[in-house]
């Protein structure tokens, strides 16, 4: 597994070993051994995930306040550009932003620990995201920060409005969002 670092301390891109040849191909998705030599990290995920999404659908920005979620994302059908934000107000990176295009074919990972948000735009028809996280999932500390925050300008590769749910219609700025320490 090849591990490219990003502009925010910790946030990863992981790019596995793939064998492919006339057959298909196979790769190991996850191995907790080699994730914790390959990063430093000894996460324990508790759940996975499957998200279907069409395209111009945007997710996020996400995030659970207490009892935080490192995720382990990727895309098992289609393609979308992915987002991880600093939400840590204590960090020398609080509202900055990192992201990239993940897809199907590049079989790629992004690794977003806890104190980040997570969003992801579908640049495909549709896209199945695929992704692990260290925490369950607890409706009463999910919370949300808009989209498009003008503080944190994401240049969202879209044309045009995106498609929302109604939370992240309406999700407020980071100035007046709760946030980690």
């Amino acid at each position: 597994m090849k591990v490219q670092t990003t502009s925010l301390d910790g946030v990863l891109i992981l790019e596995p070993n793939v064998f492919a040849d006339a057959r298909g191909f196979f790769f190991e998705s996850f191995n907790a051994k080699a994730f914790r030599e390959a990063t430093g990290i000894d996460a324990d995920f508790v759940q996975d995930n499957h998200s279907r999404s069409s395209r111009h659908v945007l997710r996020g920005i996400h995030y659970q306040l207490v009892r935080p979620q490192g995720k382990l994302v990727r895309v098992a059908a289609g393609r979308v550009f992915e987002v991880a934000v600093d939400l840590r107000r204590s960090s020398k990176t609080f509202g900055q932003w990192v992201g990239t295009e993940l897809s199907a074919e590049d079989r790629r990972q992004f690794w977003i620990p806890p104190g980040f948000g997570h969003a992801f735009l579908v640049l495909s028809e549709s896209a199945d995201l695929l992704y692990k996280t260290t925490e369950y999932w607890f409706a009463q500390h999910d919370r949300a920060i808009a989209w498009n925050d003008p503080v944190i300008g994401i240049p969202w590769p879209l044309q045009g409005e995106p498609v929302l749910a109604a939370r992240d219609a309406g999700a407020p700025r980071l100035a007046d969002a709760e946030t980690f320490d």
